[in-house]
């Protein structure tokens, strides 16, 4: 590795830094490569990843790292290094150039552009050497040198092709969709349905915990246990497989086989957010206590390793630690001896499937090396009794403690709003389900964060870090922080939450809606012009920025009763359909969304004086249900009292008999209000079948 420095090391990015020391000439995305490539005639090398990528460092390693290939790009290229997290809108662009291109994407992810940053080459991992089908930057860069100096014109034309195809007009005459998109996403992912790991799909597997969410309002709507079996046996499955960090909490990335064993080690906070709600939505709609530990282990990890002490969320935990994928993990038999004593590893193996010979192979010959990975093979419950959990609980404590003194993974410290959004949103959820003040302690502290550090004139900012905020947030980080913001008021009926969560949504509607056709772009009108603007609704790793809208704007529209806000939800449920019924089960976060439209919310209000601690109990009750299409709302008849102002409806509602009171009403009709929070929940529960 070179000991000068590039460009990069100017810059905030934990990704960004770890390529400052490269031989390659590293420009970040600014228009002084843009303006350099077009001086000297020279294409852009377009470099993406994250820093938690393993293969990002791979090839960093094989190449950035080399003076023979940096030579080679320096002599080439102007090339530029991308954090996919920090720019998610070029990310997203640029991926689908790559999809379009190659049939597949991935990082790192790599292309070729002209000056004006049109594609028209992409890959995602190159070696150094040509080898095994795949060819090598030793190759690949005089190839796209000859090409850019002897077939300009083709280069150009092909360009201007890809250009054409992000830029066509968008399709006309939307198919309408209805309720029956329910049962053919529930016929599609049954059918995808592992039954003997859990999962859809083969592999490799990612949790998908939106999935879940949908088919949890699915088994509500249809009673269809099939639906439940889906979920518990899933989740089942991931919280025993080695996709589960048994010892410090937390889930990786994904699975690279069928069964959750062998995992992709990275563990980014989005996965924790998404399965935490899909763990507490799933104890809420079974009752299984299983599924509070399930949680209460995610939180647990979160707000011991990924919290800031400013209260932003960390963003993610590498999956190398000493140039080893996985390393800090893994276990070989002697050491767990030599840490827990003979017999407690005896106990520990047979429980948790640790052998001499290892369970995890190698990542090149694929031979047992003696590692392993600790795993279940059924919930812990089933095999175990109440001594018998004791002892294997101070044995993970002591592996753990032994653990902390091994070379850490490297952690992103960057704190984005949109994945910090997500967090709040799941320990808001939780917290008060789970009756741990500390979870919603922890919700408020970042949305606290958020909105004294990340929000300027009004508008969000995407990343925080070293004490700077920066980068125009994008619809991701308003919808995913206005879902937060919703949930944090539903488990704690402070008014500033509902208040900011309002706003933020007017700032959404004036700079991302798309008035000609529907829908919202994941930039805003003022951001930076990029070769096309998109608009994202695919619910992969994360949910999309318009499914969670969807749901805002409802949610939303039921609060303020501003008939726009429902007029806005049909436009975007429309400017999507097409894209919905061609493969619904790719989008059940939006599925989860267009229920809560079509649904008969159930509002429920509570009156009192003040927010007193029978208010909060009247909360705890109500919120150990499962009602997905519900909002709450809390007036107070004394002090100052915005959630009037934001819900004139409530004017008229007051307190009866000087006591709390509960006011339910669902399809256009109120019943009776009530003091008697079992006469309330009886309502509520008839109302939500």
């Amino acid at each position: 590795m070179s000991k000068s420095t590039n460009k990069l090391i100017k810059e905030s990015s934990p990704y960004l830094l770890q390529h400052a020391y490269n031989p390659v000439d590293w420009f970040a995305w600014n228009n002084d490569a843009f303006e350099k490539a077009k001086i000297e005639d020279k294409p852009i090398f377009l470099s993406i990843g994250y820093s938690t990528c393993h293969w990002c460092h791979v090839m960093e390693r094989e190449s950035f790292e080399d003076d023979e290939v940096a030579k080679l790009m320096n002599e080439n290229f102007i090339s530029i290094k991308v954090d996919r997290e920090e720019r998610p809108d070029i990310d997203n662009i640029y991926m689908e150039v790559c999809q379009i291109l190659t049939g597949s994407g991935g990082w790192p992810l790599n292309l070729i552009l002209t000056p004006d940053k049109k594609p028209f080459f992409a890959g995602t991992y190159f070696p150094k050497y040509s080898i095994h089908g795949r060819i090598g930057m030793m190759d690949l860069i005089p190839r796209i040198s000859k090409a850019w100096k002897e077939q300009r014109n083709e280069v150009e034309t092909s360009s201007n092709k890809i250009l054409e195809y992000f830029n066509r007009s968008p399709v006309k005459n939307p198919q309408t969709i209805d309720e029956s998109i329910f049962e053919i996403a529930f016929d599609q992912l049954n059918k995808r349905f592992d039954e003997n790991n859990g999962g859809f799909g083969s592999h490799p597997k990612f949790p998908s915990p939106h999935n879940f969410l949908f088919l949890l309002r699915y088994y509500q709507k249809t009673k269809n246990i099939r639906s439940l079996d889906i979920i518990t046996k899933t989740l089942q499955s991931i919280k025993c497989g080695g996709i589960c960090d048994h010892i410090g909490f937390g889930y990786h990335r994904y699975s690279t086989d069928s069964k959750w064993l062998v995992p992709h080690f990275e563990k980014m906070l989005y996965d924790q957010a998404m399965l935490a709600i899909a763990f507490v939505e799933t104890l809420q709609s079974t009752g299984n206590k299983y599924f509070k530990l399930c949680a209460e282990e995610i939180f647990n990890y979160v707000i011991r390793d990924m919290t800031d002490s400013s209260g932003g969320f960390y963003s993610a935990e590498d999956a190398d630690s000493e140039g080893e994928e996985g390393k800090f993990y893994l276990w070989t038999y002697d050491e767990i001896v030599n840490t827990i004593g003979e017999e407690s590893a005896e106990l520990f193996a047979k429980v948790y499937k640790i052998d001499l010979e290892g369970n995890y192979p190698d990542e090149f010959t694929k031979q047992k090396n003696g590692k392993n990975i600790i795993h279940l093979e059924k919930p812990i419950e089933e095999i175990s009794k109440n001594e018998l959990s004791d002892n294997l609980e101070f044995s993970r404590q002591k592996l753990f403690n032994e653990r902390k003194k091994r070379i850490h993974p490297l952690k992103d410290d960057k704190i984005l709003t949109s994945w910090n959004g997500l967090m709040i949103a799941a320990l808001a959820k939780g917290g008060i389900l789970l009756n741990d003040k500390k979870y919603l302690i922890a919700a408020k502290n970042s949305a606290d964060f958020i909105i004294d550090k990340m929000i300027s004139n009004g508008r969000l900012l995407h990343r925080y870090r070293d004490g700077v905020a920066g980068i125009n947030a994008n619809l991701d980080d308003y919808s995913f922080f206005i879902w937060g913001l919703l949930e944090l008021y539903e488990s704690t009926l402070e008014e500033k939450y509902l208040e900011v969560a309002l706003n933020l949504n007017e700032t959404v509607l004036k700079y991302f809606w798309d008035e000609s056709n529907g829908g919202f772009y994941f930039t805003a009108t003022d951001s930076e012009q990029l070769i096309t603007r998109q608009k994202e609704i695919y619910d992969g790793a994360i949910p999309s920025g318009n499914s969670i809208a969807l749901q805002n704007l409802m949610w939303l529209h039921k609060i303020t009763a501003r008939n726009v806000l429902k007029i806005n939800s049909e436009l975007l449920i429309n400017s999507f359909s097409n894209n919905i019924k061609n493969s619904p089960s790719a989008f059940t976060q939006f599925l989860c969304s267009f229920d809560y439209y079509k649904s008969n919310k159930i509002e429920i209000v509570i009156v009192d004086k003040n927010l007193s601690a029978n208010v909060l109990k009247i909360l705890k009750s109500i919120k150990k249900l499962f009602i997905p299409n519900k909002i709450i709302l809390f007036k107070s008849e004394t002090g100052e009292n915005k959630v009037s102002q934001f819900a004139p409806f409530l004017k008229d509602y007051k307190m009866i008999n000087g006591k709390p009171t509960i006011y339910i009403c669902s399809n256009y009709k109120c019943e009776s209000p009530t003091n008697d929070i079992e006469e309330a929940l009886k309502l509520i529960s008839n109302l939500n079948k």
